[in-house]
């Protein structure tokens, strides 16, 4: 027995050597893994993420630097387009085609103004593009900068070698070193292209009303100049600038940005100033998947507005004058619209000066204008005046109540102040105020055609409808956000008028079915209303693009009062439930084909139209914030991926795109116009805001992983914190939140609210 207890000495050597050889073939396995390349901010860009739409306009994958007007992307139908449309130089407005159409090509036969090719082995990044042009042989790399670009053309077959450069609707000329001219595009506006190629040509001909000829120059639709280059120039460099004031300046943007800078350079250059963007913000943790989707969405928040400033001088289709910028860049292309919700405030902490400078470039635009009213969607070529409300109003008390001040706040009041009052409120229409709007400002709302009445008021776009209810709370918001710009300029009578007004919301709710409901001019709710499919198509006869479910909780201005409306934190809570539990009714054919806007469906929400952003986010004020962190993170998972079919809807000029930065980090700022952001789940372990006025904001997410979505316990800079609520001040000043997640939801966490609610809607 004692013998037993002795340890057998080789026994334990034998054990000490596995362990020392696991120990080692451990150590020499790990070291053969193949390690993760480490990426920059850029790499985890997808442009082609979205490319192909559930059923509306899809995403593009663009080429552009960050707020720059020099864009692009492939002129083709959609992703899965079999040929590309010629090359691009210019996309002057979302959706529409480059104006100017580069097209090189092998041997003359017929020349077409555009020319159609087969394509492989394309890659875009947000700085650079190339393809293959495969029937052809060419080899296209295309490097961009703000007002110009470069393209690299590398022919292989040999031969003659031709570059056609055409226009739509314009003139173009060869001077002996370059081609320039013009394109006519929309309201009469143009823009001008002055491209030089590294060699001379041997030949130049014009394409003039579809014929080839002889000459230097060519006009009207269709005009092209077309450059033969001797057989041994394989591989040609071609630069050129645009400009939206004239051909001159279009020259010296291309002299000033890529004159002698070779393609391997601006690409470095590019995606240098990419990472600088992208780098404003740092996640870390989480997955590939969430960063790529991450990064991508900060990407296309970069796409609008765009800084038209050249050289201290811009061109503004508002009144068609060349301003001196006087030291301060001019903005335009922004659709206000989709933007104001998250866009905007998401500028204000990354790049505040930006955002003062695009605040006071709405404002310029309105003096501009023929009548002092704030732009609503404000492009390259003017003001559309698109969609419903004015909610640039929202942008300028957002920008102000948060500290921002370079801008004429008094002048912006104005301008906002005649948008609501003195323009019709009729949706897409740019008409003086009428008839409908002297019954809203009586009455407080806008009253709905009864069965089998028409139109006779000449302010209603006939297309649009009135959409009534829709514009009623649209307005209603217009008007807080117009009350509270009173009191901080203290006119105590527009502040009374607009508080009134910004109530008058309420003359639409439906008690019994607790949904906004639309009435007719004798004060009746209109029979046979159906809430899923309303005034079809679209639901433009009284909503716009979105049911009744999504427009009922269309009140961010007043949160505590709609859950009043519909009975309290339970009820509310339970009809936020019932709109996402509720199914369609239909089948989805017959449901699209008649809302094709209410894209990305659970239940009735939907997730891919702008109206629906907040409301996931609306649980943290009726108490129930652990829903708020479980559907969040579950529509994040459902409808945003990195794959061509990636985003649910519409992305119209980074609304979307910056719902998704918000929530993959944690945070939503549900009202704009009220400083303060709600908690929702992030995504990453780690979040660092880099912000413009050089603090750092960081979100610290421990224990978290897909299953650990819930807030157990949250300190904010280093304080106990039980409101799912930072105020814009604890978050412009720097500091950290701290969560603590887990597996199951702490229903008590969240309950306490940071400040009295109603009392700041007075």
């Amino acid at each position: 027995m004692e013998n037993l207890k002795k340890p057998n000495q080789n026994s334990s050597i034998l054990n000490k050597t596995v362990i020392v050889y696991c120990f080692l073939f451990i150590l020499i396995y790990s070291c053969s893994l193949p390690k993760e390349e480490k990426k920059d901010f850029v790499d985890y860009v997808n442009p082609y993420m979205g490319n192909i739409s559930h059923l509306l306009v899809p995403t593009y994958p663009t080429i552009h630097l960050p707020n720059s007007f020099l864009r692009v992307y492939p002129n083709r139908s959609d992703y899965t387009g079999d040929l590309l449309n010629g090359l691009p130089v210019i996309v002057v407005n979302h959706r529409f085609r480059s104006a100017f159409t580069l097209s090189p090509f092998n041997e003359i036969t017929t020349v077409n103004p555009v020319i159609n090719y087969s394509y492989d082995r394309e890659k875009i990044t947000p700085y650079s593009y190339q393809v293959f042009l495969d029937e052809q042989e060419i080899e296209i790399d295309y490097a961009v900068s703000h007002q110009s670009a470069l393209y690299r053309i590398s022919f292989e077959k040999g031969g003659e070698n031709y570059i056609l450069l055409s226009t739509e609707n314009g003139m173009l000329s060869w001077d002996g070193e370059a081609i320039s001219g013009y394109q006519i595009i929309d309201n009469n506006n143009k823009v001008f292209v002055y491209l030089k190629p590294e060699f001379q040509p041997e030949k130049i001909n014009a394409l003039e009303m579809g014929e080839l000829n002889q000459g230097k120059s060519a006009k009207g639709r269709n005009a092209g100049i077309v450059m033969q280059f001797n057989k041994k120039n394989d591989e040609i460099n071609i630069r050129y600038g645009i400009s939206f004031i004239d051909i001159e300046q279009a020259r010296r943007n291309m002299v000033r940005e890529v004159e002698g800078v070779a393609y391997d350079k601006l690409v470095e250059l590019g995606r240098n100033i990419w990472n600088k963007a992208l780098g404003k913000i740092e996640v870390s943790g989480g997955n590939e998947k969430d960063r790529k989707v991450f990064y991508t969405s900060l990407y296309r928040c970069y796409e609008r507005p765009v800084c038209v400033s050249e050289e201290g001088r811009y061109y503004s289709p508002f009144d068609r004058k060349v301003h001196d910028d006087l030291g301060r860049r001019f903005y335009t292309d922004d659709w206000i619209w989709d933007t104001y919700q998250a866009h905007h405030p998401l500028r204000i902490l990354i790049d505040h000066q930006m955002e003062e400078d695009i605040l006071n470039s709405y404002v310029l635009m309105a003096e501009q204008s023929e009548n002092l009213w704030m732009p609503t969607f404000p492009r390259i070529t003017g003001d559309l005046r698109g969609m419903d409300s004015n909610h640039g109003v929202a942008t300028i008390l957002d920008a102000y109540k948060k500290g921002l001040s370079n801008f004429d706040l008094e002048t912006a009041y104005d301008a906002c102040k005649g948008a609501v009052l003195e323009k019709s409120l009729s949706p897409w229409s740019a008409k003086p105020a009428g008839k409908l709007d002297e019954f809203y400002k009586e009455h407080g709302y806008i009253p709905e055609l009864k069965e089998g009445e028409l139109e006779t008021h000449p302010e209603v776009n006939p297309t649009e409808r009135r959409q009534s209810v829709t514009v009623t709370l649209g307005t209603s918001f217009d008007e807080w956000c117009l009350s509270q710009m009173a009191k901080e300029l203290e006119l105590k009578e527009d502040y009374k008028y607009f508080a009134k007004g910004a109530l008058n919301y309420r003359n639409l709710f439906n008690p019994e079915t607790k949904l906004f409901h639309p009435k007719d001019v004798d004060g009746n709710f209109l029979p046979n209303v159906n809430y899923e499919m309303p005034g079809k198509p679209e639901a433009r006869g009284y909503y716009g693009e979105n049911n009744a479910w999504v427009y009922s909780f269309d009140v961010k201005h007043n949160i505590p009062d709609l859950i009043d409306l519909m009975g309290g934190n339970d009820s509310f809570t339970n009809q936020l439930d019932k709109m996402f539990a509720k199914p369609l009714g239909m089948t989805k054919f017959h449901f699209y084909r008649n809302m094709p806007d209410h894209t990305g469906n659970v239940g009735q929400f939907s997730m891919g139209n702008e109206p629906s952003f907040h409301i996931p986010y609306l649980y943290n004020y009726a108490g129930q914030s652990w829903k708020t962190q479980k559907r969040i993170r579950s529509l994040l998972n459902q409808w945003f991926r990195d794959d061509l079919m990636g985003v649910p809807g519409d992305e119209d000029g980074g609304g979307m795109s910056a719902f998704v930065v918000f929530s993959l980090m944690g945070i939503y700022p549900v009202t704009p116009g009220i400083p303060e952001y709600t908690i929702g789940s992030p995504a990453f372990e780690s979040v660092k805001i880099h912000l413009s006025n050089g603090n750092t904001f960081e979100i610290d997410a421990t224990n978290l992983n897909h299953e650990n979505k819930y807030i157990q316990s949250a300190r904010i800079s280093g304080n106990d914190l039980n409101s799912p609520w930072i105020q814009h001040n604890e978050l412009i000043n720097g500091g950290k939140l701290a969560l603590n997640m887990g597996n199951r939801a702490n229903r008590e966490w969240g309950l306490n609210r940071s400040r009295n609610e109603a009392e700041s809607q007075k």
